[in-house]
């Protein structure tokens, strides 16, 4: 396999989120797909096998386990792709579900816009926010009130839970022991840690126990949950957009611009990426 590294959500290589590429892993088993991204280390890797026309099916694996869908990898393929054989849509057949993307490319940056699937909202129960702030190292003052704890979904699951203050977001240190099995157990990927700067600007943290990353710099998927939490909870007039800006405490600086249609369809997160030396 050709293994191609890019960097997502960043025009700078030195930001954003590092995934690895594979543009056609056919043939590829499990084993080796897991071993690949075992030694690349990043916090996913993706892998496209053709179907033809436009259409790829699309794995992606952490460097412990195979997830059902990654979106920061899935921009950074589909830059790498657009890259290599011009910008255009295409259609990933993942895990989750359909997913479209929309790529350009300008020079040496190539700017992906993925759909995600329809979103999803339900409440987190009382017990399992005890535990997850028990974990965190978080209280209930820390929380902000206009932005409830919930679970969201737009592909996988996440707990979003908003911090009242930036200080409060910057001073991440976790219980990865304690964290890692209350998110094995619930089916968790990531826990998006949101602040809210202004009513279209948002930061966000991202740690990442189950797939043995401690954080993650940008995370698609999470903040197209993110959208889809906002048009729920109706904390934003739909059609929208916003910022989401992460990895800046990591020094991995990334920027996620999430649209928000109205209705129930899935959310827009659009990125730029650039490959790693």
């Amino acid at each position: 396999m050709e293994i191609l590294r890019y960097t997502a959500f960043s025009e700078d290589p030195r930001g954003g989120n590092p995934a690895g590429v594979v543009l056609d892993a056919t043939g590829a088993d499990d084993a080796s797909m897991q071993a690949v991204a075992a030694e690349l280390g990043y916090s996913e890797t993706a892998f496209l096998v053709p179907r033809g026309g436009d259409d790829f099916d699309v794995r992606y694996f952490s460097p412990q386990a195979e997830v059902p869908f990654c979106g920061h990898a899935t921009i950074a393929t589909a830059a790498a792709y657009a890259r290599r054989h011009g910008a255009g849509r295409l259609r990933l057949h993942t895990r989750a579900g359909l997913v479209e993307v929309g790529t350009a490319v300008d020079g040496g940056t190539a700017t992906a816009t993925l759909t995600s699937v329809a979103p999803r909202v339900e409440p987190l129960a009382e017990a399992d926010l005890t535990e997850l702030l028990a974990a965190l190292g978080w209280s209930a003052d820390d929380l902000e009130p206009v932005l409830p704890p919930r679970l969201a979904y737009a592909g996988v699951w996440h707990p979003v839970i908003a911090a009242a203050s930036r200080e409060r977001l910057a001073e991440l240190s976790y219980d990865m022991d304690a964290l890692a099995p209350l998110m094995a157990r619930r089916g968790w990927t990531t826990v998006a840690l949101v602040w809210r700067e202004s009513a279209t600007v948002f930061h966000a943290r991202n740690p990442f126990p189950p797939g043995g990353v401690y954080e993650d710099p940008a995370t698609g998927a999470a903040a197209a949950a993110f959208g889809g939490y906002l048009r729920e909870l109706g904390l934003v007039a739909a059609p929208a957009t916003i910022t989401v800006r992460q990895g800046d405490d990591m020094g991995r600086p990334s920027l996620l611009t999430v649209a928000i249609p109205a209705g129930t369809g899935g959310i827009d997160v659009t990125g730029t990426a650039v490959p790693l030396a």
